[in-house]
């Protein structure tokens, strides 16, 4: 399992806190993930097993304070663990649970049995993963990936056609195309056949590969105007240069579950604003798939989620050659229980991945 921000960028090492340090610290970030309350020395003197006064438990607190790892929200109030704190639970004391088998016949049940759309198949597992965890699911897929059937052009008016595209999965999506002016009539029908001799089974991206490769070919076999549509047509769907991915979100609402404060609110409406801000986060599960296994990204480690103090564990799928052709996981508050969602989050990528394989 791989994790966004290694523990030695933290500053802080395990060794730097004793046993007693390392307790007061875990009831602390335990508390906070559970309730979402600071917790105050006398509470935590009662929790601790080792027999501590408030006062020395104070001053453990203010050490733990010194190093980053927690804060007072308010005056006198108790203390809260920071992102810093937060990252450090994650990487050197949490241990991650795992699923039984009940969890995972669910997970395979539902996922499975969403339809051979692989749409579907995605939908129901972004979902999925916001039942379970109660956070938003999101899934971001790369259009280009898909493996084609059929591919046709039809001329709207002079300057536009629709193109119509279908999936070997079933998939069919439309987009409209412009078209150069004075593009004769039998250019859409060359351009079609020119297509479907070419791309049955293929993705996108292996078709734009081989036309780059043979443009000098088919220069000779297609005049200029039906090249571009050709060109134009690809690169539409695989929804243009700057936007080749596709992404869904599912259980926004269980955002709004548990609000206490104002703050709540104005942090789930910051989140709501950035999600609704698809291509930035997009690019952020992008980054996802450098790496293999799950990735944590807490409050401003990534900076499209920075104000609305939000966390993602996200983790990648592959396709049946083995090669990472997407992401899921779910965003959500900083006190997500990770320890249980990241085996979600890593156990329903697996079970997608078998699925594109299958």
């Amino acid at each position: 399992m791989s994790q966004d921000v290694p523990i030695g960028r933290n500053q802080v090492s395990l060794a730097q806190l004793n046993e007693r340090s390392r307790e007061i610290f875990r009831q602390i970030v335990e508390s906070y993930l559970a309730t979402g309350e600071p917790l105050g020395s006398r509470n935590l003197s009662r929790l601790i097993q080792t027999p501590l006064s408030p006062a020395s438990v104070r001053n453990v607190m203010a050490d733990l304070e010194q190093l980053g790892l927690i804060f007072a929200p308010h005056t006198s109030a108790g203390r809260l663990p920071t992102e810093l704190g937060l990252r450090f639970f994650v990487d050197a004391l949490m241990q991650v649970g795992d699923l039984n088998e009940n969890e995972r016949r669910q997970i395979e049940a539902q996922v499975a049995g969403a339809g051979k759309s692989m749409e579907n198949v995605l939908s129901e597992a972004s979902g999925l993963l916001s039942g379970l965890t109660r956070a938003a699911g999101v899934v971001l897929t790369a259009k280009a990936n898909a493996r084609l059937k059929n591919i046709e052009f039809m001329r709207l008016d002079p300057e536009r056609a629709l193109v119509v595209m279908v999936g070997e999965d079933g998939q069919v999506e439309n987009r409209i195309l412009p078209l150069p002016v004075g593009l004769p009539a039998s250019a859409l029908t060359e351009a079609s056949n020119f297509l479907n001799a070419r791309i049955r089974g293929k993705t996108l991206a292996e078709v734009r590969g081989e036309l780059e490769q043979a443009r000098a070919a088919a220069q000779a076999e297609l005049d200029q105007l039906t090249q571009k549509v050709v060109a134009d047509g690809l690169a539409s769907w695989s929804g243009g240069d700057g936007d080749e991915r596709k992404l869904i979100v599912r259980g926004q609402a269980h955002l709004l579950e548990d609000l206490k404060v104002l703050e709540d609110l104005e942090r789930v409406r910051l989140l709501f604003d950035d999600l609704e801000s698809r291509r930035d986060v997009i690019d952020l599960l992008g980054r996802a798939e450098r790496a293999e296994g799950v990735r944590i990204f807490i409050g401003s480690e990534n900076k499209l989620f920075s104000l609305s103090g939000s966390s993602t564990i996200i983790a990648p799928y592959h396709d049946r050659a083995g090669r990472i052709v997407g992401v899921l996981g779910v965003i959500g508050p900083t006190r997500l229980n990770y320890a249980r969602v990241i085996p979600m989050v890593d156990y329903t990528a697996k079970v997608v991945g078998r699925l594109l394989g299958s």
